[in-house]
């Protein structure tokens, strides 16, 4: 019997195709944002948690609040070698690394760019975390050694993207604010544009070319067994009181990877649920076109419903009938957009790896998404279908047969 209303509703969806796509128009437009945006960001998402673990969940970063994002009237802050020296007594505190950051000019081949120099540390120990805590790894040449002077390893798109002209090699010179370092190494691919062109040199050169001995950020390994929360607690104290300082007036910000994790991840939904509003006004563009169809059809159908009823068709039946109907406009919109974004979704991911050469932005698609799209859209045809088919059903045998 129910076989039977689907090849009814199918038959007559048959009978004119132009208006049938056009009505399922708004429903593959909007399910297919749907899908690219929700794949698109869970592979985001999925890629950037990956990262956070393979960098490891023990480990606490500690950065100076610039200005306008402390209190009203706060200075810029700093992170001097001291702060280092007092988190490393902290109990339960396994390591920490200072890094500096600083924008300085680059030359090569008679071009010059302004870009970001990152420092290793002086001592082994140090250098060995911010190693695994920036996922430090060479694809040419050496690593730098505590000992290296004048030398520096290079961010991958120097030696790929052809950024001074030409790509850049190993044993190339180049000019870091004024003086000249000889490349040792070549970063593999991060997959971010920053990363993908920073440069690093030991600490005592950028000490030397940038005259900052402040730094940029701390990086802390906790001990094995030691609860990462409540090391970052100490920590906090710890500078708050050595600094003299209210709590909530602090001028640094200490964060676990996990916090790192939660806020980039918050900030991924928000967006995501933003873009999917935005794409769910074309869903209801949709579903008042199916509701407009559905009209017109049972306008159209006047003598079919009468014809119908006379040989023994119920209310029941014509209501089941329509809705089926308009469901099924739903669902087949929401099989071709589900088609669409997935490609689209693809095809994003196979760009973005050609230009990056990395999986950062890579499509995921959760069977719950997949299938609660396909029954979502037929429950949003189903429904807009309800009114006509409603009107259908309370008409009488005979006023039908008279149209």
């Amino acid at each position: 019997m129910v076989f039977d209303f689907f090849t009814l509703a199918f038959k007559s969806l048959k009978k004119r195709p132009l208006r049938t796509w056009l009505t399922m128009l708004g429903i593959f437009i909007g399910v297919s944002l749907v899908i690219s945006l929700v794949s698109l960001g869970q592979g985001l998402q999925n890629a950037v948690n990956s990262q956070f673990s393979a960098v490891g969940m023990d480990k606490i970063i500690v950065q100076p609040v610039g200005p306008g994002y402390g209190p009203p009237g706060q200075e810029g802050s700093t992170l001097t070698d001291k702060d280092l020296k007092e988190i490393e007594q902290v109990v339960g505190v396994k390591a920490a690394a200072g890094r500096i950051v600083s924008s300085v000019k680059i030359e090569y081949n008679k071009l010059m760019k302004i870009n970001f120099v990152g420092s290793m540390p002086k001592e082994q120990k140090a250098r060995e975390l911010l190693e695994e805590a920036q996922n430090i790894e060479v694809e040419k040449g050496r690593i730098l050694k505590q000992g290296d002077s004048k030398k520096a390893i290079i961010g991958n798109n120097y030696a790929t993207k052809k950024i001074f002209g030409k790509n850049l090699e190993v044993g190339n010179k180049i000019l870091i604010g004024e003086k000249s370092f000889e490349i040792i190494g070549i970063m593999k691919k991060f997959g971010n544009p920053m990363s993908d062109e920073a440069i690093i040199l030991n600490q005592a050169d950028i000490e030397d070319i940038t005259g900052k001995t402040d730094y940029s950020a701390l990086f802390i390994q906790v001990e094995k067994g030691s609860d990462v929360n409540l090391v970052a607690e100490k920590i906090t104290r710890t500078l708050r009181k050595k600094k003299g300082q209210k709590e909530g007036h602090e001028d640094f910000e200490v964060q676990t990877t996990q916090e790192l994790i939660d806020s980039f991840n918050t900030i991924l939904i928000v967006i995501q649920m933003f873009v999917i509003g935005i794409a769910g006004i074309s869903l209801i563009v949709g579903g008042i076109g199916i509701m407009n169809t559905m009209y017109t059809s049972v306008l159209e159908r006047i003598r079919e419903i009468g014809v119908m009823k006379a040989i023994g068709a119920k209310n029941s039946d014509i209501l089941k009938l329509f809705l089926i109907e308009s469901g099924m406009l739903g669902l087949v919109g929401g099989l071709v957009g589900l088609l669409l974004g997935m490609g689209f979704s693809l095809m994003v991911e196979f760009g973005a790896k050609q230009a990056l050469g990395s999986g950062m932005i890579a499509a995921s698609f959760p069977l719950s998404l997949l299938i609660g799209t396909v029954l979502f859209s037929f429950i949003l045809g189903a429904l807009s279908g309800v009114l006509p088919a409603m009107q259908a059903a309370k008409m009488k045998p005979v006023d039908a047969l008279r149209k």
